[in-house]
């Protein structure tokens, strides 16, 4: 090849072996190249080079050793020290004299406080790393930096969930026997289970809990649950454990039946109330409209994978609302809030435990014919919306005694 160049001197160590075969630098085309680019592979022969080379070979590279390392990254003094290097070769031009010192967007002292599991706060940055941020979220580099999240109902796996003839988990996760840490504590936090697990204990009958037989709407309630926990799940990119305190108030801010006390008559009335707060002024950066459409998409995806992945949604709603509880108790709410807030918890857990051990007792055939009513439902709010871009509200009326749904203009 006309890049390398051959020597005829003898060779006589292992050195000069080496020094026998010399490829030019596809730079500069000048001198004998001396480094490989990880990324594309391309040899170069300085520093200079390697700017000039390619500039979105070489910040793509970076970006992406560093989204490897933070997925890999464990809550221990080791890993927090690799990552800390990563960050540091990243953002310092003495390590990686990459990148200009004008680049480095994060100073030691907030990379510190981020790998020491303290929460950072928009007032916490200095004025320039404000601006950083500020420009990084204006141009969308933030978002990029983030993986989408796929949730675990839309996985391959979900459709083979399988649990106990007590809707207990057929198959328990190991835990070592000086780990004091419960189930209900490590379910759902760790990042290998692709699927919620189920309930540790089996489920006792509905008759047991209740004198008075279970509501013919608890079918209703569920869908409302149901998109509610879609759209926590989506809103927190599948982590809910980050801010269970926030994940339940984003829960009943959506649910009329957990937040509320809401009892829904109709799946249109279910729908209509998730829609409307989806598409809310609080909301509205979510996706509006669309992102509604989705999540009743969401729900119709849960409720064809039949009684075993709707039991694992609500014992994970369900531990999402006792973290929630926990935390709550830990944190400096006011007292009037938090006294509020706990009234509102207690009452969704119990409410979502009667539904998951009604949901345990239906036969396959509910579901496709709750699925299929969802869908109708569907069908008709995307015929009536048209082109409109609010969701209309609904709201009852009665006629003949009978209360039926109709749209506030």
């Amino acid at each position: 090849m006309a890049d390398e160049i051959i020597t005829s001197e003898g060779v006589s160590s292992s050195s000069e072996l080496n020094s026998s075969s010399r490829i030019i630098c596809r730079v500069c085309q000048k001198q004998f190249s001396q480094y490989t680019c990880p990324r594309c592979n391309s040899r170069y022969c300085s520093l200079p080079c390697y700017k000039s080379h390619s500039l979105r070979c070489t910040e793509s590279f970076m970006r992406e050793n560093v989204m490897e390392e933070l997925q890999h990254v464990q809550p221990n003094d080791g890993s927090k020290q690799k990552m800390l290097d990563i960050l540091k070769r990243f953002h310092s031009e003495d390590e990686a004299d990459i990148m200009d010192e004008d680049d480095s967007p994060l100073s030691e002292e907030t990379i510190q406080k981020v790998l020491s599991g303290n929460q950072i706060s928009f007032e916490d940055l200095s004025a320039e790393e404000k601006k950083h941020f500020q420009r990084a979220v204006a141009s969308g580099e933030l978002s990029k930096l983030i993986k989408p999240w796929e949730p675990w109902w839309s996985k391959p796996s979900a459709k083979y969930i399988s649990l106990g003839q007590d809707g207990t988990q057929l198959v328990q996760p190991l835990v070592k026997e000086d780990t004091a840490v419960s189930s209900e504590d490590r379910i759902g936090s760790d990042p290998l289970h692709d699927i919620p697990l189920g309930p540790d204990s089996p489920l006792p009958s509905v008759r047991k809990l209740s004198a008075a037989g279970p509501s013919p709407l608890l079918a209703v309630h569920l869908v409302d649950i149901m998109y509610s926990y879609c759209f926590t799940l989506r809103l927190y990119n599948g982590d809910w454990q980050s801010d269970p305190i926030g994940s339940a108030t984003v829960l009943l801010s959506v649910s009329s039946v957990l937040g509320q006390g809401g009892q829904p008559e109709t799946v249109l009335e279910a729908l209509s109330h998730c829609m409307e707060q989806t598409c809310s002024s609080a909301f509205r950066h979510t996706g509006g409209l669309q992102f509604a459409l989705g999540l009743i998409n969401d729900t119709i995806t849960l409720l064809h994978l039949d009684t075993p992945a709707v039991v694992c949604l609500l014992c994970d709603l369900r531990r999402l609302i006792q973290h929630a509880e926990k935390d709550l108790k830990s944190e400096k709410y006011r007292k009037s809030k938090s006294s509020e807030m706990k009234t509102k918890l207690k009452s969704a857990e119990r409410k979502v435990y009667f539904i998951m051990c009604w949901a345990h007792e239906q036969p396959k055939e509910a579901w496709s014919s709750i699925a299929a009513i969802v869908e109708a439902e569907k069908s008709r709010l995307v015929e009536f919306i048209g082109s409109k871009t609010s969701v209309p509200k609904m709201t009852k009326v009665q006629s003949e005694g009978k209360p039926l749904i109709k749209e506030v203009e």
